[in-house]
């Protein structure tokens, strides 16, 4: 009895994780490049995913809905999603974890500076909320998404978000004009 426990231990250690998901593999994706710790080539088709943001503009401390999600039935598997400055080549700001099916990423010693996936479970969307930080120009949302072990898609874009530079009128600033009361004519 004890060596058909031992066996079947070891039949669902070796080949489960297979049969369930991503294999016994680190899928992780590099927060510098976008691309996945594993030997495969993005594809050049027009990916078939979204990111959609809730607002075109930001100040420091907003917090935008931010959806990844699959158009029709594509489905994925892993992905991660950053804010990056246009241009900019590390993520700005950080994200609030509200899908049971993402985590919080560590890039460049910030907490949370990126989401992924959580599990390896075919997802159709999902939802973050990322907080803007201070000091940021315009940006746009980008992820790299895992459709399985041989598909994913690198550098899709939500369009471009700016922040808004509002300027507050204080009672200094309105004109000092004298009215003359006793007019001659």
């Amino acid at each position: 009895m004890k060596r058909h426990s031992c066996f079947v231990f070891l039949f669902c250690g070796i080949f489960l994780p297979g049969i369930l998901g991503f294999p016994q593999k680190n899928t992780s994706i590099d927060c510098d490049s976008l691309l996945p710790n594993y030997e495969a080539e993005p594809q050049t088709s027009a990916p078939p995913y979204i990111i959609a943001v809730s607002f075109d503009n930001f100040e420091p401390g907003n917090e935008i809905q931010v959806t990844l999600e699959a158009l029709k039935d594509a489905g994925f598997k892993g992905f991660n999603l950053q804010a990056r400055e246009i241009e900019g080549d590390v993520p700005v700001g950080t994200f609030k974890i509200t899908d049971p099916n993402t985590k919080g990423v560590e890039c460049h010693n910030m907490t949370n500076s990126a989401v992924s996936h959580a599990n390896s479970d075919v997802k159709q969307k999902v939802t973050t909320t990322w907080v803007a930080p201070r000091d940021v120009q315009e940006l746009q949302f980008i992820a790299t998404v895992v459709q399985d072990l041989d598909k994913f898609w690198f550098g899709i874009q939500s369009k471009t978000l700016s922040p808004t530079h509002s300027k507050s009128i204080n009672g200094t600033e309105k004109s000092k004009r004298k009215v003359c009361f006793e007019c001659t004519c």
